[in-house]
């Protein structure tokens, strides 16, 4: 997901060890690839700005490696059905799954309307700088206009010629 920067959006593509593509989106602002690897080695992925040279763009992303391992011992071997409490202790589980969800999706709006707040504010005190410089010169200027409507202008002192 793209946090801050330009119009929120990045071009992405990511390759197999044996430099196949796996996935190429362009533009996106957010998205999601479940992939499960059938190849071992590296994969490699590339986030790209070439689009969008002048801004500077923040990305946010995630890897959940593997699958999660059970909550109770010979789960997956299980043949009888699960007791109260343990049905309760899976139930639970999956809540707090939702609740770190839940949590890294405000996080990363909390960071991206943090982004903008920090932008409007270095806006509005360029403003508030301008207009104090304009206030002062305006003021200058009254005053050097008023003080000329009050000053007499005396003819020169030199010789009057004849």
């Amino acid at each position: 997901q793209v946090i801050s920067g330009g119009h929120y959006d990045v071009d992405c593509d990511v390759e197999d060890p044996n430099g196949r593509t796996l996935y190429k989106e362009a533009k996106k602002q957010y998205d999601s690839f479940p992939h499960r690897a059938e190849v071992p080695g590296v994969y490699t992925f590339c986030f790209s700005n070439e689009f969008s040279t002048f801004s500077h763009k923040t990305v946010y992303f995630d890897f959940q490696v593997g699958d999660e391992p059970p909550i109770l011992p010979d789960m997956g071997n299980r043949v009888t059905a699960l007791t109260q409490m343990e049905s309760a202790c899976v139930t639970i589980h999956e809540a707090l799954n939702a609740v770190i969800d839940s949590q890294t999706h405000y996080r990363l709006r909390e960071a991206q309307d943090r982004s903008r707040a920090e932008d409007l504010n270095s806006r509005v005190s360029f403003w508030s700088m301008g207009e104090t410089f304009i206030l002062f010169v305006v003021s200058v200027g009254q005053v050097v206009l008023l003080k000329s409507f009050f000053t007499e202008k005396r003819p020169s002192s030199g010789r009057a010629s004849t």
